[in-house]
Parts: C-alpha cells; sequence; structure tokens
C-alpha cells in the first residue's frame, strides 16, 4: 500500500486528495488551517494536523501549495521527517529556477523529486481531467504514472523545471485567450451584433477554443465565481515574465496581458479570471456585456 502526504487541502487540493482516498490509496491530508484538512475526511483521507507527522513514513509526497515561497517553507520543515528515497510531487505553480531549488534541497537529503503542475481548474479536478505538466526522471515519472492518472492525464515534458516551463507556456495561451475572448464580445455587443448568436457562430470554426465554450460561457452569464483566480493567473504570468527573462527574450504580449490582470488586482484578487472582461469594461466607461449583474466571491 502507498502512503501518501498530500500538502495543501485549498480549491485545487481538496478534490485532488479526494480523488486518491477514493482510488484506495492512504492519503494523509495537511493543511496549515487544520479545518480544511478536515473537509476529506468523508472522502476516506486522514486530516492531520501537523506538517512533521503527515510526511512521516509516507513514500509519495504531493504538494499543492499557493506558491514558491510557501513551497520553500514547506519543504524545509518537513526534511527531517522524510526518510531516503521519498518521491515528491509538486503540483503547484512555480518559477522554473524554485523548481530546480526544491530538487537540489531534496536531493541532497536523498529525495526524489518531480514538479507536476496541472491545468484544468477546480472542474477538472473534479473530474479528475487534469492536464498534467511533468518535469523529472523517466523512471520516477514510471513508477509515479498510477497515481497521477486518478487525477488526470500525466505528460512528462523533460528533465526537472520542465513541468513548470510547461505550465508557463500554458498559462500565456490562457491568459491571452481570455482577454482575446472578452475583446471579441464587447466589440460584438458595442457595434450592435447580439454577443450570445456572435459566440455560438464562431465556436465550430478556427477561433473555437476550451476558453471560449467555458469562459466566454461565464463571461455573457457574468459570473466571477472563481475557478482560477485572477491571483493566481497574474503571478503566473509574472512568472512567465521572468522566464523569458533568464531566456533572453521579449514577449510583448504576455506583458500586455500581465497589465491588464493587474488593473483589477487590488480590487478583484479571488475572482475567476474571466474577470478579464471587467478590465477591459473598466477601459470602456459606458460599455458593458450584457444586462445582467456580477456574481463575484
Amino acid at each position: 500500500m502507498t502512503t501518501i502526504a498530500f500538502l495543501g487541502i485549498g480549491l485545487m487540493g481538496r478534490p485532488m486528495a479526494s480523488r486518491l482516498a477514493q482510488a484506495g490509496f492512504t492519503v494523509r491530508a495537511w493543511n496549515r488551517t487544520f479545518a480544511k484538512a478536515e473537509a476529506v475526511r468523508e472522502a476516506g483521507a486522514q486530516p492531520v494536523a501537523e506538517l512533521f507527522e503527515a510526511v512521516q513514513g509516507a513514500q509519495v509526497v504531493i504538494s499543492m501549495l499557493e506558491a514558491g515561497q510557501v513551497m520553500g517553507e514547506v519543504i524545509a520543515a518537513a526534511l527531517p521527517a522524510l526518510a531516503p528515497g521519498t518521491l515528491w510531487i509538486d503540483m503547484s505553480s512555480t518559477r522554473h529556477d524554485e523548481a530546480l531549488a526544491f530538487h537540489a534541497a531534496l536531493s541532497a537529503q536523498g529525495c526524489r523529486f518531480l514538479d507536476a503542475p496541472v491545468s484544468g481548474g477546480v472542474s477538472g479536478a473534479e473530474a479528475g481531467t487534469l492536464a498534467i505538466m511533468v518535469g523529472g526522471e523517466e523512471a520516477d515519472f514510471d513508477q509515479m504514472a498510477n497515481i497521477l492518472a486518478v487525477m488526470g492525464t500525466p505528460q512528462r515534458v523533460g528533465p526537472v523545471g520542465s513541468g513548470q516551463v510547461a505550465k508557463l507556456c500554458n498559462q500565456l495561451i490562457v491568459g491571452a485567450t481570455l482577454n482575446v475572448v472578452a475583446e471579441a464580445l464587447l466589440l460584438a455587443q458595442a457595434a450592435g451584433a447580439d454577443p450570445v448568436a456572435v459566440r455560438e457562430a464562431i465556436r465550430g470554426g478556427f477561433a473555437g477554443s476550451r476558453i471560449l465554450e467555458v469562459h466566454g460561457q461565464r463571461m455573457l452569464d457574468r459570473n466571477f465565481m472563481p475557478g482560477g483566480q485572477v491571483k493566481s493567473q497574474l503571478k503566473d504570468l509574472r512568472n512567465v515574465l521572468v522566464a523569458a527573462g533568464a531566456a533572453g527574450l521579449t514577449l510583448p504580449v504576455a506583458e500586455l496581458v500581465t497589465r491588464r490582470y493587474e488593473s483589477i488586482e487590488t480590487q478583484l484578487p479571488t475572482a475567476d479570471h474571466a474577470a478579464a472582461l471587467l478590465a477591459l469594461e473598466k477601459l470602456n466607461p459606458g460599455i458593458r456585456l450584457g444586462s445582467g449583474k456580477d456574481t463575484l466571491p
């Protein structure tokens, strides 16, 4: 029996840990706020209040934490309890250089590491259909494939750190497309077309996408309750720019999209990232998509 310590029972971590427990793995659930860990007890996971207790004796540690800084702090606190050979899978979204640092710290303790960030949002986590982008040794990936498959579709994309690079590429496409979809729907509204009909008309053409399908409808409904969040999207976009700088690249679209999200960072940090529409409407006073009320966290 594989014992998994799952660290981080938030919007994404809760359904991911629940699916693992329901699949028959022994799951110890830890969160800095213990009440959140308690939420997965009904799925068969064991809530644990202390980090040391959660990771001690676990063959696999999975982390789904807020950011690289938090991840680093948790690794440092957990290291004394880790047995040599423990495999740590970080499914958080961090910077490439942070993933390399985590790998170095764990390797020095005789442990192994995969960076395996995900895409698909809360709905994907609940359905077990996440896209899982994995960096690390092929043998470690193969050993963990059955665990990762419970949560989605894993794909190894290269050595340690490559998973985070793939996630940044994903988030750049997602963030930019969200903004373009908002512009298209608002243009339809302002120019006198029916934005609902316009979205329906273009769904089957080259402009069709998962973003248009899911978040285009969210924008029409003015539903900004979070799956993905503005603050998370902005964190990832800033990491994109850091990675681009390290690679000697200028990414003008990424810079523009980052500024659009920064314009609502203070007011709407926990709104769904479809709130790109609200950032756009701020630039166009008096023009609003539809007539419904905003649903906000």
